[in-house]
């Protein structure tokens, strides 16, 4: 396996990954890559279902798997395809953790749609019934998402993957426990058909040396290319976290797992108020509300991976912070930390009033350079 490194600099935020393998900073130049990019293969989706599937995303962001930005002030990868975190290793230490499961336990993990091949199946629920461990798992286009029904107080809620352990029973297999797997994809301001477009063009005109040619070419990837929308991503993820993981520590729940890039985990920290992890003896960390622990057994985990940045592909997913912690710590952090820190002597929300005023002077020219004072309350 060879790549080659993108020579020169061209825009802040490049397609990072296509059709599963890199092309930003290093272009992987493979019999594999290339096949699966003319083929417009997903290697993710194919790998977990064992056989090949095409990339599921529309056309204008066909084969898109990840977004290399520097939002964060250094060069992170950006997930915009869920299935780019279905990574086999990533999702065997989930569900291991969720459902108990040692790692000297054989484990078989399957999208639920193998099962509709009757050998597979008829092979799966011979395992199950000897006893092995066996973990199903529902996932938009691979059986459909799970939905939590709406009721008079509650809103309708999907979960991105549910995870279901399967057990041996007298007239046949039967449910377990049930566990939510979330992956934390990132917006994007903008769109990605511009730079799609090129690396199309480019892979039809040089059939032969597509890798040196987009190398050669940084600014085919970058091509009006737009940074991620990181404070709408965190206010529209916020309330769905706190949610699963409330739902996540019921009873019939194994519990809840959060997928994240680190890049996504590095943008929440003015979100979290820049919270301190604190080290468990399994090599975890915790999340939690100041004082003693309630439990070390939290049911919500935040997953926070990088991608390698190798020859092969696609690149491995490694795990930088496995994270325990429950939905009370998150919106201490989210709701009273971090806004206390904004509230704190010559923070940015002392500039509020010195803003409207400034703003203000354009359109009431008399108005005072300076405050009088604070208006007392009665």
């Amino acid at each position: 396996m060879a790549s080659t490194r993108a020579q020169g600099k061209a825009g802040n935020n490049h397609i990072a990954e296509w059709f599963g393998h890199r092309i930003y900073p290093v272009v992987a130049d493979s019999h594999a890559a290339l096949t699966d990019q003319r083929t417009q293969r997903c290697p993710l989706i194919s790998t977990v279902t064992g056989s090949s599937h095409e990339c599921v995303k529309p056309a204008n962001s066909k084969g898109v798997c990840t977004v290399s930005a520097h939002s964060n002030g250094i060069r992170q990868d950006w997930l915009v395809c869920p299935f780019r975190a279905l990574d086999p290793a990533l999702l065997e230490e989930a569900v291991r953790r969720l459902f108990g499961h040692h790692a000297d336990v054989g484990l078989d993990i399957i999208p639920v749609t193998v099962l509709e091949d009757a050998a597979r199946r008829i092979a799966f629920v011979e395992r199950v019934q000897a006893g092995e461990p066996a973990v199903v798992y529902f996932q938009n286009k691979l059986g459909g998402e799970i939905t939590l029904s709406a009721t008079s107080r509650s809103p309708e809620m999907s979960f991105d993957a549910t995870m279901v352990e399967v057990l041996p029973g007298a007239d046949g297999p039967t449910l377990g426990r049930y566990g939510i797997f979330e992956i934390q994809t990132m917006d994007f301001h903008g769109s990605y058909s511009h730079a799609v477009n090129n690396l199309r063009q480019a892979l039809h005109l040089h059939r032969d040396d597509f890798a040196k040619a987009v190398a050669d070419h940084p600014e085919w990837p970058a091509d009006r290319m737009e940074g991620p929308n990181i404070a709408n991503v965190f206010k529209r993820t916020f309330y769905q976290m706190m949610f699963k993981f409330q739902i996540g520590a019921h009873s019939s729940s194994a519990g809840c797992a959060f997928a994240i890039p680190k890049s996504v985990w590095d943008s929440w920290q003015r979100h979290l108020g820049a919270p301190e992890l604190v080290p468990s003896d399994d090599g975890t960390y915790r999340l939690k509300l100041p004082g003693p622990l309630s439990s070390d057994q939290p049911a919500a985990w935040i997953y926070v991976f990088e991608l390698a940045e190798s020859d092969s592909g696609p690149n491995e997913v490694a795990l930088w912070r496995v994270i325990g912690t429950d939905a009370a710590s998150l919106s201490h952090y989210a709701l009273t930390v971090a806004p206390n820190a904004a509230l704190e002597e010559g923070s940015a929300v002392d500039n509020i009033a010195a803003s409207i005023r400034s703003r203000l002077r354009r359109y009431l020219p008399e108005l005072a350079s300076t405050p009088d004072g604070p208006a007392q309350r009665a």
